[in-house]
């Protein structure tokens, strides 16, 4: 049986996230209905990751199978075109047939995401539901002293959300900066997997400290509470980028 691989761009503004439901418009669902009309039946896309509402992708990666071959080039422009008669905002980048030992989501070997805040105080117009406003001056320097001391191998249940479903709070977070470039700030960080919101709550923790509100030390001193409420707000959704997956066999 074919298995295809797609990479998927998306705006997650008008989306309940990554996941399939019955009752509201998710990325999953919206891209299973256009393989649906390409097919003729139901079908599933396994994702390599899941994106909670309003979070975005740059380079999300998802595969499916279905009992006939066809090219590539075909499958890529139907999905997309039944994707812009249903003004969804989800474009198929690129789709490869592979084989089937690959899968999207156990194949991947780590996982690369992007925030972005804009740090001003006038309203945003270009960014706006893309980008996470701070309207207070934060300080680079100390977010990224302070983003230090959450690379590397950790138990993070201090930024793990309460509905995460992992069996273990220990992650391997490999690189975490924070760079900003005329008032615009970027937090980017892999891993092989990451815990439920945890992203979300590194950066919310990060710009406590760019406030001045913590100090670096502050931020260690909750990470090895491992106490979910010692972690700082978690930063809303609009900012989140899935950028890239690595896997572990070329496809």
């Amino acid at each position: 049986m074919p298995r295809y691989r797609t990479l998927i761009e998306y705006n997650g503004t008008n989306y309940y996230g990554w996941q399939r439901q019955t009752e509201h418009a998710s990325i999953q669902g919206a891209i299973e209905a256009s393989i649906k009309g390409l097919v003729g039946v139901e079908t599933h896309l396994q994702g390599c990751g899941r994106t909670d509402a309003g979070v975005h992708a740059l380079g999300q990666v998802a595969h499916f199978d279905c009992e006939k071959t066809y090219p590539e080039f075909v499958v890529r422009e139907a999905l997309n075109a039944r994707l812009v008669d249903a003004r969804d905002t989800i474009s198929i980048l690129d789709v490869k047939q592979v084989d089937s030992s690959f899968h999207a989501r156990h194949s991947a070997v780590k996982r690369h995401y992007l925030y972005k805040i804009v740090n001003r105080r006038s309203p945003l117009a270009l960014d706006l539901n893309q980008a996470w406003q701070v309207r207070k001056p934060l300080n680079v320097e100390a977010m990224t002293e302070a983003a230090q001391h959450l690379i590397g191998y950790h138990d993070f249940s201090t930024f793990r959300s309460s509905e995460c479903q992992a069996d273990n709070p220990v992650r391997t977070v490999e690189t975490l900066n924070v760079t900003e470039h005329g008032g615009k700030i970027e937090i980017t960080t892999s891993a092989r997997s990451f815990l439920h919101h945890q992203v979300r709550s590194f950066v919310g923790s990060l710009v406590q400290v760019g406030l001045g509100k913590w100090t670096p030390q502050d931020l260690k001193s909750a990470l090895e509470s491992r106490d979910r409420t010692r972690c700082g707000p978690q930063a809303p959704a609009c900012g989140l980028y899935f950028v890239k997956a690595e896997f572990k066999t070329r496809v």
